[in-house]
């Protein structure tokens, strides 16, 4: 009986998993070029406000996938190329990345990640320079990193070290950023 109902189960999901999304709509920019993938959306009718202003904090504990981009730094990147697109005012766009748990390890410099035991370059190092230099904040728990062994100066230049992540979203909170649930 169990196996006829796991069975059933499989059954009823295999339509839905044989679908494919269909990428072909995205594309990268205005902000970033290389990462970031938005679709144009022209005919939404749940419209961005004028003076409308973006503050998300994405929250980050799971690290990225052998060899990629983090998923969810990418989700900042894609968070501002779609209001810029959108015609968001950069000011009025901003994103903070809050990392704790073994997702610290996406924010080493390539020394500090080879000394770790993990070969190349960081797969997440130049997209997060580039998200850096376009003001998008990374914010490292002080707690993680101490369980880690990361410190300070083994984090890419301008990513920030907090107490933890619990005070980051606590103060960002405070300061009007939402936390992003994707």
């Amino acid at each position: 009986m169990r196996l006829i109902l796991v069975l059933a189960a499989f059954l009823a999901a295999a339509p839905a998993t044989a679908q494919q999304a269909d990428l072909s709509a995205f594309t990268t920019g205005p902000v970033f070029e290389d990462f970031g993938p938005v679709a144009e959306i022209p005919d939404a009718d749940f419209p961005i406000p004028d003076g409308a202003e973006f503050n998300v904090a994405f929250d980050v504990s799971e690290p990225a996938a052998e060899g990629k981009l983090n998923r969810t730094f990418e989700s900042a990147a894609r968070l501002v190329n779609m209001h810029q697109r959108a015609g968001v005012e950069p000011v009025k766009n901003r994103a903070v990345v809050v990392i704790h748990g073994r997702a610290v390890f996406d924010l080493l410099t390539d020394e500090a990640w080879t000394a770790a035991g993990r070969a190349g370059a960081n797969p997440s190092g130049a997209p997060v320079r580039e998200m850096v230099d376009q003001g998008i904040r990374f914010v490292v728990c002080g707690q993680s990193a101490a369980a880690y062994g990361v410190n300070k100066a083994d984090l890419i230049p301008g990513v920030e070290l907090a107490l933890s992540a619990m005070t980051a979203h606590a103060l960002l909170q405070q300061q009007g950023y939402t936390v992003n649930p994707f």
